[in-house]
């Protein structure tokens, strides 16, 4: 540090200083004063501090736990861990003792806490996160705790997710446990094949159960979910059947399940209660007249507010060429950020996410029409191919149900399709089901309530307002009302149970409007149409409301968002895309 201090003229109240003067240092002058601040006098002094506690030198404290002693200084702890500045500053009988007795932490959490105290740093592993996570709420270091809970964040799954909310909410940590929470939601499916979940009481499985926010692709998930559990320990859990299963909301199971699967079990057949149960369920879908008279809970789908990023991908740029680029928007802050592309292009391709993986298919790359399938991982940003469809197509539909996923119709290059394959990404394996009872190039599919429907679209003569509805359990197809405007190149999805149509043409115009179909009337009614005319249009359902992307209006391909909130009945304009234009693929990676 450098000094140089000039007098200059004969008034001492005109002194001019020039100092040169390390960073780590501050001068602040007057006539009278200057102060001088060392900003780097803190952090040398801790570690001074802890060369000296290592030294045992100066300390007046030691923390006993376990039959292990850690020496300390007492001003240290209490300027650092607000629990011994309470107990050393309130003149508690502690504060007098040259030995404290510390209870409720394991000698390893203590010693990396006081560490802590002359450092500033603890090193967290798999092994010593929870004890330390306990210490630290204990001693009140809420910077530390926090700390721990990000890293259990990182690392929860389906089998320890149980485990982490029971943790979290013992210590009071209300983030990890919030978040777990919310994880449970939505990989309630996956958690619910594990130990944990069979292990819980009566009183936890009944809160799950009742949650109107789990994620399931359809209430069988939960039903099984139900009997497992019972199963688990059934001699000492069928008493409790009755009232577990009036959680279960039967009516949105499909009478065929219902029949052959739920009034099979053994459990069931021989309580009056829940027959009454199956009863009630069956009487809603065969005597549809009389189900305003059985609403409830029971009969309401279980909403399912996705919260995730919008990924999408391929299409067409505004000289027609298919693309490979991906894009994605994050609702939270609206905006676009650019994502790997793939690896080839492809536009009127098929996508569906299944366990947070993108999976493209399909398309056509400008040349030829494809059979190829790729998949995105989101975790690390990848994308990688997987075994090709049976069949080329374009103009293609795709969903995802239970661990399967559907590709319906679409457009081989010669023909429409009506064939039908179904993908098993456990055994990266294909095979064919019942063909649709028509020919669908350009249509859109949805899975809802245990059901693939199959919506619109064109033989290559005729555009359709015909619906049909694929029942997994039979590979059959049957007719499903009809949309009330025929459509191709619409987009689909499923929000709080009901489906929504939106967009499309009809052969003559492109169209703006929007249908919505309710399973439980078995009718379609029209919503609010979007702002803009939208052939070609890309939707899906996120944060509890549906997003319309990209499209064709007629003049030009188009670049804007409109999202729906069904709450208000309106459209409202999000940000536009920043690499795409027309029609594109589309899909959601939640965000556990």
């Amino acid at each position: 540090m450098e000094w140089n201090l000039c007098y200059d003229g004969h008034d001492r109240n005109s002194v001019q200083w020039n100092v040169t003067e390390s960073p780590r240092n501050v001068l602040e002058m007057n006539n009278e004063n200057l102060v001088f601040q060392q900003n780097d006098l803190f952090p040398s002094a801790f570690p001074v501090m802890a060369d000296v506690r290592r030294q045992g030198k100066l300390c007046d404290v030691v923390l006993k736990v376990d039959g292990q002693h850690f020496s300390a200084h007492k001003i240290v702890l209490a300027s650092t861990i607000p629990y011994f500045h309470a107990m050393f500053t309130n003149d508690m009988v502690e504060s007098r003792n040259k030995e404290i007795e510390i209870k409720c932490i394991d000698a390893t959490a203590l010693e990396a806490l006081v560490n802590f105290a002359y450092s500033g740093k603890v090193i967290l592993d798999k092994n010593n996160v929870q004890s330390i996570m306990i210490g630290a709420s204990y001693l009140q270091l809420n910077k530390v705790r926090d700390a721990c809970a990000n890293y259990l964040l990182q690392r929860i799954h389906p089998q320890n997710a149980l485990g982490f909310r029971h943790f979290a909410e013992s210590l009071g940590c209300a983030t990890l446990a919030d978040s777990a929470e919310k994880y449970i939601e939505s990989y309630f499916h996956e958690v619910s094949q594990h130990e944990e979940y069979l292990n819980l009481s009566l009183g936890e499985v009944k809160d799950l159960l009742s949650k109107n926010d789990l994620r399931v692709e359809s209430e069988e998930q939960v039903f099984e979910a139900c009997m497992r559990w019972l199963k688990h320990d059934v001699e000492n859990r069928k008493e409790f059947l009755p009232e577990l299963l009036a959680l279960v909301r039967l009516p949105l199971l499909s009478p065929l399940y219902i029949t052959d699967r739920v009034r099979n079990e053994d459990q069931i057949r021989y309580s009056i209660q829940c027959r009454d149960l199956v009863d009630e369920a069956l009487t809603f879908h065969l005597i549809p007249e009389r189900r305003a008279l059985i609403q409830s809970f029971r009969t309401e789908p279980r909403v399912c507010d996705i919260k995730g990023f919008i990924f999408v991908v391929g299409g067409l740029n505004r000289h027609g060429d298919s693309l490979s680029t991906v894009e994605f928007y994050d609702p939270k802050i609206d905006k676009w950020h650019m994502a790997p592309a793939m690896s080839m292009m492809r536009s009127r391709l098929g996508v569906a996410v299944l366990k947070s993986k993108l999976y493209a298919f399909g398309g056509y790359n400008g040349k030829d029409r494809l059979s190829s399938v790729e998949v995105y991982d989101a975790v690390k940003k990848e994308w990688s191919l997987v075994n090709p469809m049976i069949c080329k197509r374009s103009a293609l539909g795709a969903t995802a149900l239970g661990d399967t996923i559907y590709i319906c119709g679409g457009y081989d290059g010669v023909t429409s399709l009506n064939s039908v394959e179904r993908y098993h990404p456990s055994t990266n394996s294909w095979c064919s089901l019942a063909p649709m009872n028509k020919s669908r190039s350009a249509g859109a599919v949805i899975a809802c309530q245990g059901y693939i429907y199959a919506l619109g679209g064109h033989d290559g003569l005729s555009i359709f307002d015909s619906v049909e509805r694929y029942n997994p359990a039979t590979n059959t197809w049957m007719e499903a009302p009809p949309m009330l405007t025929k459509r191709c190149r619409l987009g689909v999805a499923m929000l709080g149970g009901k489906l929504y149509a939106c967009g499309g043409y009809d052969g003559s115009s492109f169209l703006q409007t929007v249908e919505m179909y309710e399973p439980s009337t078995n009718k379609w009614s029209y919503v609010a149409p979007m702002n803009a005319q939208r052939s070609r249009v890309a939707l899906t359902a996120n944060m509890g409301k549906l997003w319309a992307v990209g499209g064709y209006d007629g003049i030009s391909n188009l670049v804007t968002v409109e999202v729906y909130d069904p709450a208000t009945d309106k459209w409202t304009y999000a940000a536009d895309m920043i690499a795409h234009e027309g029609g594109v693929g589309l899909g959601v990676i939640s965000i556990p």
